[in-house]
C-alpha cells in the first residue's frame, strides 16, 4: 500500500520531470510559464494535467488544437511511478521492521534519499541523451541532497562506517573518472565526472559491494552497447555516444542487486563464504 502511494507520488514527480526535461538544457525556469501546448501555445489546464490518465482520455492530443502530443510525456510519468514503487519495495522492509524511532527517522532519510536520486535519474538520463549534456542545475543539488540526507540518516544512528565510506566512495568515483577525462580528453566528460562523484557517494553509503558492482555495470553495459553500435554500423570509432544513461543504469543495478550479485561472482571464483 505504502508502495503503491509513492508510486502514485512518483507519477506526479515525472509530469514535473517532463518540464524539467525540456526546459533546463535550454536554459528556461522550471516554473513560469506555465506548461502550454507546443502547437497552439494555450496553458494545460489542471483537468489536462493528471499524470497518464489526461493523456489517454484526450487521445494523446491537445483539447484545444487537437495537435498530437508525444507519447514520450505519459512513459516518463509511468516509468517514474514504477520507479519510485521499486524504490520503496527496496527500501521499506527494512524501514517497516525497525524497532526504534532514530532507526525509523534514518530509514525515512535514506528512502527519501534515494527517490531523489530515482527523481533525478530520470531527467539526467534523458537530458544526456537529447543534448548529450548533464546539467549542474541538477546534478550539483543531487550531491547536496545525498550528501546531507544519508549524512544525517548515518550520525541518527551513529553509523560512521557509511558515512565515512560515502566519502570514500564520492572521491574514488568521482576520481577514476576524472583520471579517464584527463587521459583521454573528449571521452568523458566533466558532467559525467560529476556524476560519478554523486553515484560512488549513493553506492559506497549502502556497501562496498552495491559500490563495485554499480561502478563495473555502467563500463560493462556501455561497452556493450558501443559494441552493438558499431556492428550495426550505427555508429563510428569516435562517435559521441552518451555515458550518463549507462553510469545510471548501471548504478541502479549496484543499488538493487549490488550484494547478491557481488556474492554470486565471488562464489563462482571460489572466494564465497
Amino acid at each position: 500500500m505504502i508502495a503503491t502511494i509513492i508510486g502514485l507520488f512518483g507519477g506526479l514527480i515525472g509530469s514535473f520531470l517532463n518540464v524539467v526535461i525540456y526546459r533546463v538544457p535550454r536554459g528556461m525556469s522550471v516554473v513560469n510559464p506555465p506548461s502550454a501546448c507546443p502547437g497552439c501555445g494555450t496553458p494545460i489546464a489542471k483537468r489536462d494535467n493528471v499524470p497518464v490518465l489526461s493523456w489517454l482520455l484526450l487521445g494523446g492530443r491537445c483539447r484545444t488544437c487537437r495537435t498530437a502530443i508525444s507519447a514520450r510525456y505519459p512513459l516518463v510519468e509511468l516509468g517514474t511511478g514504477l520507479f519510485f514503487a521499486a524504490v520503496a519495495l527496496r527500501f521499506l522492509p527494512e524501514l517497516l521492521t525497525t524497532d526504534g524511532a532514530a532507526e525509523l527517522v534514518a530509514g525515512l532519510l535514506s528512502l527519501v534519499a534515494f527517490l531523489a536520486l530515482a527523481g533525478s535519474s530520470v531527467a539526467l538520463a534523458l537530458i544526456d541523451i537529447d543534448v548529450k549534456r548533464l546539467p549542474n542545475a541538477i546534478v550539483l543539488p543531487l550531491l547536496l541532497v545525498g550528501a546531507v540526507l544519508l549524512s544525517a540518516s548515518s550520525i541518527v544512528v551513529g553509523d560512521g562506517a557509511a558515512l565515512l565510506r560515502a566519502g570514500i566512495g564520492l572521491l574514488a568515483l568521482g576520481g577514476v573518472y576524472f583520471a579517464l577525462a584527463v587521459a583521454v580528453p573528449g571521452g568523458m566528460g566533466m558532467g559525467d565526472v560529476k556524476l560519478a562523484a554523486v553515484l560512488g557517494l549513493f553506492l559506497a553509503w549502502l556497501g562496498w559491494a552495491p559500490f563495485a558492482v554499480g561502478a563495473i555495470a555502467a563500463f560493462l553495459l556501455g561497452g556493450l552497447f558501443g559494441v552493438v553500435l558499431l556492428l550495426t554500423r550505427r555508429a563510428k570509432r569516435g562517435t559521441n555516444v552518451p555515458f550518463g544513461p549507462w553510469m545510471l543504469l548501471g548504478a541502479w543495478i549496484g543499488v538493487f542487486a549490488g550484494a547478491p550479485v557481488a556474492a554470486a561472482y565471488l562464489s563462482l571464483l571460489g572466494l564465497g563464504a
